[in-house]
């Protein structure tokens, strides 16, 4: 699939990433107790929504853009505001509107940076040189944050367990191997015998619907408990060779997000739908044994 962020940072497929990363940060942080944070395809951090590659395709508008653009009830509004929150920071005050004015786009790391606390940590893997540079010019001095230039799937084997009990672990490959799919099923098995506490939330585009059939299906046959799996279209009719939605597989999920992620998916569908009937389907592919 070759999926280059830099060209769709802020799309609708980041909208749903991101907002149910904030929601299990948001969950995380209600203990006092430190958590991890593990991106393993960190990606540059903050994206330039007015340079060349978002710029070329402008789907942040369709993203982030419809979203600013759009009112929501109190309940949702609640929902997305610790991502929204983190949206602005990146940006000028009043930037916030579609009329163009939106100039960042913080990608997970930056996310996770704003909505972590002091005794929390984060380590970012990125192994393409000039997107790690721009990662670290991101991220900065940061003292709780690590960039590394690792492998990420190599990263799973070598930082976990973290020395924290808590966290989330973000997998969230460009797709540019056609054996991403079973990569990614491989490497939850194994992630999760090394760390059966961690939260895993692995990211995934809707575009071979044989290949997505086929990665759900080897999760199931895990048999991993408490994986829930979260469906986003765009559209009621699937186009070929295009991105017609996302999903997210998510191990050991907190117990409020199933329904959180039902009630403003739902709303955002509403906004982010290219036929005005988007669809979001949230259910279990292994419940809690």
């Amino acid at each position: 699939m070759n999926y280059r962020h830099a060209f769709h940072a802020g799309n609708f497929a980041d909208v749903v990433k991101h907002v149910a990363l904030a929601r299990i940060l948001a969950y995380l942080g209600r203990k006092d107790a430190p958590y991890r944070v593990i991106d393993i395809h960190a990606g540059a951090g903050l994206y330039d929504l007015a340079g060349e590659e978002a710029g070329r395709t402008g789907e942040w508008r369709g993203g982030i853009g419809a979203v600013l653009g759009a009112a929501f009830t109190p309940e949702v509004a609640a929902l997305l505001a610790p991502w929204l929150d983190a949206v602005r920071a990146v940006n000028p005050a009043g930037a916030d509107t579609t009329s163009g004015t939106l100039r960042f786009y913080p990608g997970s790391p930056l996310i996770a940076l704003a909505l972590t606390r002091p005794q929390d940590r984060l380590l970012f893997c990125e192994t393409v040189p000039e997107v790690r540079g721009a990662l670290d010019a991101a991220v900065g001095r940061e003292p709780r944050a690590k960039v590394l230039a690792v492998d990420g799937w190599q990263a799973l084997h070598a930082y976990l367990p973290p020395k924290e009990r808590r966290g989330v672990v973000l997998v969230d490959p460009p797709f540019e191997d056609p054996h991403e799919f079973p990569r990614m099923a491989d490497a939850l098995v194994e992630a999760h015998r090394r760390w059966s506490g961690g939260i895993y939330a692995l990211w995934y585009p809707i575009k071979d619907v044989r290949a997505v059939d086929a990665f759900r299906r080897a999760i199931e046959r895990a048999r991993i408990p408490k994986t829930l799996n979260i469906q986003f279209d765009l559209r009621a009719v699937r186009q070929a060779d295009a991105l017609s939605g996302c999903g997210l597989v998510i191990v050991n999920p907190p117990f409020t997000l199933a329904d959180e992620l039902r009630l403003v998916l739902g709303a955002l569908a509403r906004v982010l739908a290219t036929d005005g009937t988007g669809r979001v389907r949230v259910g279990w592919l292994t419940p809690e044994r």
